[in-house]
């Protein structure tokens, strides 16, 4: 079945409303598009199938929007997953100890002994602007980074890169955990110990990638040519840690970036933006963020023609 799967997120925050909003802007064939969640279609231009999750608690009905978009995927019956905001507290208060929608989605499309295969990385996306998170949702205490973390994690966005985006010979640069990379081991070891020899092996296979770099500086140059509209030096950023990608990202173009869950059976995307619970049922939620995550998922869902 080439359909996409829609969540419509958070009970209480704005994914309803931008979810209506997305699908009457975009005007996508039915045959493409299975809502789950709330049912919508009293609001929409086209009524599109919908399985209603029956849920009045806010944690369950999102945690339980979420797993049976992963059954759906794991029966084949979907080929991609585009998910509105779900907070994490309000999981958490239901019980549900995840860091995130994408931890939700590894455990039920990867699983719990995935394989190299099936591990979920989170990479952001707008326009040729693409951040991958070598670490995601932790307390910055919590960061460990390894050779053995950055290789698998670099190998399968390259993969990624060259059968989903059709980019040939990807370019990657490498954000240093530490200021100034380190300072040759005055600011940190990490750079000289981990990330050189990582970038070392991962070169030895094939892989275009810099050194560690400065951070600061790394993203000054990103900036500046995403600003002017000039095309991207690297394909894709590698930052060691969620704020120091994500703050300069969400800075630039918070309203088309995506979030993409990719290593999975399907790809996932999602408006950057959260549930927006002051905003809710205001009518003024701006939905571009998941009018791009919609289109990002449909370009990267090869069977799925709804364009």
């Amino acid at each position: 079945m080439n359909k996409l799967a829609i969540t419509t997120g958070d009970l209480l925050g704005i994914g309803e409303e931008i979810t209506i909003k997305a699908l009457n802007s975009l005007n996508l064939p039915p045959e493409n598009i299975l809502i789950i969640g709330k049912n919508i279609n009293s609001d929409l231009k086209v009524e599109y199938e919908t399985i209603e999750i029956d849920q009045t608690d806010n944690g369950r009905f999102c945690f339980e929007s979420l797993k049976t978009a992963c059954n759906l995927a794991n029966e084949g019956k979907i080929q991609g997953i585009v998910t509105a905001p779900v907070s994490k507290e309000t999981l958490y208060k239901s019980g549900y100890k995840y860091s995130g929608q994408t931890e939700i989605l590894q455990e039920f499309l990867g699983g719990k002994n995935s394989n190299e295969n099936s591990k979920a990385e989170m990479i952001f996306i707008a326009d040729d602007l693409r951040v991958l998170l070598l670490t995601r949702h932790l307390a910055l205490k919590d960061i460990k980074l390894s050779e053995d973390l950055i290789i698998d994690k670099v190998l399968r966005t390259n993969k990624f890169l060259i059968e989903k985006c059709s980019i040939q010979n990807p370019k990657f640069a490498l954000c240093a955990l530490n200021p100034h990379a380190g300072e040759n081991g005055i600011l940190g070891i990490e750079e000289k110990e981990i990330m050189t020899p990582a970038v070392l092996k991962l070169r030895s296979l094939g892989v275009n990638i810099t050194e560690p770099l400065s951070a600061d500086g790394l993203f000054a140059n990103v900036g500046a040519k995403y600003l002017n509209k000039e095309k991207q030096a690297y394909d894709c950023i590698l930052a060691a840690y969620h704020d120091q990608g994500l703050c300069p990202v969400k800075a630039l173009c918070f309203k088309k970036t995506v979030n993409t869950t990719i290593g999975l059976k399907v790809i996932r995307t999602s408006p950057s933006s959260g549930t927006a619970y002051d905003i809710a049922g205001k009518g003024i939620a701006d939905a571009t963020g998941m009018i791009e995550a919609v289109k990002l998922a449909i370009s990267l869902t090869k069977n799925i023609r709804a364009f």
